[in-house]
């Protein structure tokens, strides 16, 4: 039978070596991970913390922060390889930190995510032993720990907030960790472009406005007034670092920054949410991402309030919303993106 990455993870995970750390990131689902009492874990996806801590982990949520743990503390760490490469190299940097001499690094991931250079690099960062196995297109090495550990891999100095010329006037504090941390997304320049019209208000936006799923800001910096009140909200812990920055920066002090699962941990009503959903999971698709903003955006927002989304084309946003709001229509699409408004959010009983 063939063993998929997860398969493996687990059978570490139950396998009892205290002084355990699993760094857990975008491809770890969230879903059903008995606890061992030898492992503590660290991730960047709060859904995924919030819910391995509801199953009784010891987990900790954060951008891959880990100054809390010293030098030499670690006897095993476990890592199912990122889509990212810097996140992989931070990561691949702490372990020869955080490990004692001995102390075991395992990676694991598909050939096509690159675990064999990876997996290369880690045992010449290192400076050990490695010894890696096949299970079909997956592949697991593990990696000791040396007395003499290599130069850090080059992770684009991942911890790094970083300024990205949005080549609109403005300058935009950005990092690795999230997606599209390096460029301006062209659904989300599309959005503000068309923003007004949708609206049939000019800009900047004022009252209660929601930006789900922000990322680093841009749409709430593009569409509101500083004075607004504002929210923004994502999943991931490097985009609320950098919208923070970014907020501060352009003079938004009453904005608030909230981690949340597509918004599940707000309360509205929102007279606007703006919305460019993920629908990409770590190295797949994963469908049901889109009916979750879409739940919130219905539970949100205000009776009278608009909700504007950009899409790709293929994602039936229009489908998926039907039940949820009386009123959807696309206002747009330029043969790439489609601006979907929705208006009068269907109450439940």
């Amino acid at each position: 039978m063939a063993h998929t990455a997860l398969d493996l993870l687990r059978a570490e995970l139950a396998r009892p070596v205290p002084g355990t750390l699993w760094f857990a990131d975008e491809n770890i689902p969230a879903a059903t991970w008995p606890p061992s009492p030898s492992v503590e874990v660290i991730g960047n996806r709060f859904d995924l913390i919030r819910g391995l801590r509801d199953q009784g982990w010891p987990a900790h949520f954060s951008d891959f922060d880990l100054s809390a743990w010293p030098d030499g503390s670690i006897s095993r760490i476990l890592y199912r390889v990122s889509k990212e490469k810097p996140v992989v190299h931070h990561l691949i940097n702490e372990a020869a930190r955080l490990l004692a001499v001995g102390g075991e690094l395992i990676l694991i991931g598909d050939k096509g995510e690159g675990i064999k250079t990876y997996s290369r690099k880690a045992q010449q960062r290192l400076g050990g032993d490695r010894e890696e196995s096949r299970h079909g297109s997956i592949w697991q090495a593990r990696l000791s720990r040396g007395s003499d550990i290599d130069a850090p891999l080059d992770d684009k100095e991942y911890p790094r907030l970083r300024p990205l010329d949005g080549s609109d006037g403005h300058i935009y504090q950005t990092k690795p960790g999230q997606f599209g941390w390096n460029k301006i997304d062209r659904g989300s320049a599309f959005l503000i472009e068309q923003l007004p019209a949708m609206l049939e208000c000019p800009l900047p936006l004022e009252g209660r406005v929601l930006d789900l799923g922000c990322g680093f800001g841009y749409l709430a910096l593009n569409a509101c007034a500083p004075d607004c009140a504002l929210t923004c909200t994502d999943n991931n812990a490097a985009a609320l670092i950098a919208v923070r920055a970014n907020l501060v920066a352009r003079g938004f002090s009453a904005a608030e920054v909230v981690a949340s699962d597509a918004g599940d941990t707000l309360e509205g009503p929102f007279a606007t949410i703006l919305c460019n959903p993920p629908f990409h999971a770590g190295f797949g698709v994963e469908g049901d991402l889109t009916d979750r903003f879409l739940e919130q955006t219905r539970r949100l927002l205000a009776p009278d309030g608009v909700a504007c989304f950009v899409v790709n084309l293929h994602i039936p946003l229009e489908r998926k919303a039907q039940g949820r709001f009386a009123r959807i229509d696309c206002h747009a699409d330029n043969g790439h993106f489609k601006l979907i408004r929705l208006r009068d959010p269907i109450q439940r009983p």
